[in-house]
């Protein structure tokens, strides 16, 4: 079984697949404090409270975008599943063109995606990322990623608000139903969802504009794809999103993984026998 690790700026997220099938998912909190042995007893029970042996695990690909935490869940892999993890780096076979600056500025949380849309559409794309920070990438019909914009997350920008004033209310994340609204807190729920919808009509609307006049891609055939916890609540009112994958990331990580495989034959045994 493989391992894929998502380690973001507010959870970590764990896939466990049998081959491209995944049989659980678990999320924890991103912790900068945890130490290698307080994640790996946890996502040990975990795995034994879903009927899973650790031991089972034959390999681990991890991605992150926190890079304190690499040293510590390679560590984590290394005691408590006997491999060496392949990490989401530069060098690393995606099957795209990178097309930045510099391909090493960019989140590798941004190139899962990309490599994960892009093998399962096989077309022009865009996709968000609708999590800590909202990210948006474009990449062409021949696998060219081109780049993207990056906004602050409807959840940094209500805590922004909370932090930051003095007498703003932090409030949960609904809908208000309008825009003229009545008190403090359904005006705040409207300016950050609302807020967040017209952010990404308006950058989908441009990178299409962009990738049609400077890039030649035909209009017609870019498609919108949508993942993270938010991107269900800002696609209900707004039509430029045309499909939301929830597994986005995980997926993204298996075909990189199997895209990288070949160069990692008896990881495992080998690390098994250093310990």
């Amino acid at each position: 079984m493989l391992l894929a690790i998502d380690i973001g700026n507010t959870n970590v997220v764990l896939g466990l697949f049998q081959g491209n099938r995944l049989l659980t998912n678990l999320r924890l909190a991103t912790d900068m404090r945890r130490s290698a042995d307080e994640y790996g007893i946890t996502i040990d029970q975990m795995f034994r409270y879903e009927g899973i042996d650790p031991a089972d695990v034959d390999d681990v690909i991890i991605s992150t975008v926190v890079p304190s935490l690499l040293f510590t869940m390679q560590h984590m892999c290394l005691k408590y599943f006997k491999c060496t993890p392949l990490i989401v780096e530069t060098g690393i076979k995606t099957g795209l063109r990178i097309k930045t600056d510099d391909p090493r500025q960019i989140g590798s949380d941004r190139i899962v995606n990309a490599v994960a849309a892009y093998t399962k559409y096989q077309c022009p794309l865009i996709i968000i990322d609708f999590g800590t920070a909202t990210t948006f990438c474009a990449v062409t019909g021949e696998g060219d990623y081109l780049g993207g914009t990056i906004a602050p997350g409807i959840k940094i920008s209500a805590s922004a608000l909370f932090e930051k004033t003095a007498k703003l209310p932090n409030v949960d994340l609904e809908r208000p139903g309008k825009t003229i609204c009545k008190n403090t807190i359904q005006s705040i729920q409207s300016g950050l969802i609302y807020g967040h919808m017209g952010l990404t009509e308006y950058i989908v609307q441009n990178m299409k504009k962009e990738m049609v006049s400077d890039y030649g891609v035909d209009g017609s055939q870019i498609k919108v794809v949508a993942t993270g916890g938010l991107a269900s609540m800002v696609k209900s009112d707004i039509d430029c999103i045309d499909v939301i994958e929830k597994r986005l990331t995980l997926d993204g990580l298996v075909v990189l993984y199997n895209k990288n495989r070949k160069n990692r034959k008896n990881t495992k045994q080998k690390e098994s026998n250093r310990i």
